[in-house]
């Protein structure tokens, strides 16, 4: 099960993310006499198998390479193929944590959909745990029972197609004893009042509801409440990337004269394109663009002006011979630089527990806990 175990090398039959660049990850399962093909070059499989996972491959041609990455729940969620939105890792991780799964965990799921949050929940249920997803879509549900098969979760993963909305979560000769539901569905008020069937009765059961819109949130926790739900609480998450990179060192030397270069730019410029329209009513199209320039403070005339393609040398203010980061003969800073703007809202999440029934022989005829007052 490559979701669930870790093999040093690929075999073949192994399914491969191939990482070309950090937005470009592609998955293909190994086989021999097939091929990769992508705009880095053409990869035959033959020569992946008995390579090291985190390998550098180059192409047949040596035009390009990929990497060889073993397959993750994180990495899955972002080359597998798009049926409906996906639970991205940073909602994924804090659901996860949240419904307190674990190891041996029995969990609900509803709808399937892509299957990103199936992958990332069997992993954690692992091999001595079981996880009951439901997808009402039926041509959904036959790729996704394909992708359990093909990735070796079905001993871990029940797929089961149905509109839990209308027919509940109950599976015939199965006791499923959920300790954690996580719904991802249009209408989840619907589905709550079938849950309480299929829960564990002897211990506290976690939700999860994935809502894009605030008005499905208002209604899930009203049926929440009606059905005997604790803590509820709403959560949105909002994750941003940072970037680590080098930034160069611009001292008070290179400020100064940068803005000594800018006036007399601007004051030579001014002189010329004056002189030059007292003397000319009318120019060349090239005469044109020097004029656009002069007045733009581009004057490329200039003494110390930087000269079109940066043949001038370089200029710490962002004109001239481009410099590649980190290079000796310049000094450099490390720097963290984050994303300007969040990557906007996925769903709000509803959270709320379940505590366990009363056992009926501790109650007293009027419903009252014995020895409580």
């Amino acid at each position: 099960m490559p979701f669930t175990k870790y093999s040093d090398e690929v075999k073949e039959g192994d399914l491969v993310l191939a990482w070309m660049t950090r937005s470009n990850i592609k998955p293909m399962f190994i086989k021999r006499g097939e091929q990769f093909n992508t705009r880095y070059g053409v990869f035959t499989h033959e020569k992946l198998i008995g390579r090291k996972y985190g390998d550098q491959v180059p192409s047949t041609h040596g035009n390009g390479f990929i990497y060889l990455i073993h397959p993750t729940p994180e990495l899955w969620s972002l080359s597998l193929p798009h049926r409906t939105q996906i639970v991205y890792t940073p909602d994924a991780s804090y659901i996860v944590q949240r419904l307190k799964i674990r190891p041996g965990s029995k969990v609900l799921e509803a709808g399937t959909g892509s299957g990103s949050f199936t992958h990332a929940l069997a992993r954690t249920v692992g091999s001595k745990g079981h996880l009951y997803t439901y997808e009402y879509h039926e041509p959904r549900f036959i790729d996704a029972r394909v992708e359990i098969e093909t990735h070796k979760l079905n001993n871990v993963v029940t797929i089961t197609h149905r509109d839990v909305c209308n027919e509940g979560f109950d599976i015939e000769n199965a006791k499923i004893e959920a300790s954690a539901i996580f719904l991802d569905l249009p209408s989840p008020w619907s589905a709550i009042p079938h849950i309480s069937r299929v829960v564990a009765s002897n211990r506290i059961v976690n939700i999860c509801c994935f809502s894009p819109c605030i008005e499905q949130v208002a209604k899930t926790i009203e049926a929440l409440k009606a059905n005997g739900w604790k803590n509820i609480e709403m959560v949105e998450i909002n994750a941003r990337k940072h970037e680590s990179r080098q930034e160069m060192v611009r001292d008070v030397d290179d400020a100064i004269g940068r803005l000594r270069d800018v006036k007399k730019r601007r004051t030579d410029g001014l002189n010329k394109r004056n002189n030059r329209i007292e003397s000319e009513t009318e120019g060349s199209s090239t005469e044109k663009r020097q004029l656009e320039d002069i007045d733009s403070g581009n004057d490329s005339t200039a003494p110390n002006a930087p000269k079109v393609g940066g043949t001038k040398g370089f200029n710490p203010f962002g004109k001239g011979t481009r410099i590649k980061q980190g290079d000796e003969k310049f000094k450099w800073r490390n720097v963290s630089r984050a994303e300007t703007e969040y990557k906007s809202h996925t769903s709000y999440l509803t959270f709320a527990t379940l505590p366990p029934p009363i056992p009926a022989n501790i109650l007293n005829e009027d419903g009252t806990v014995r020895g409580c007052m």
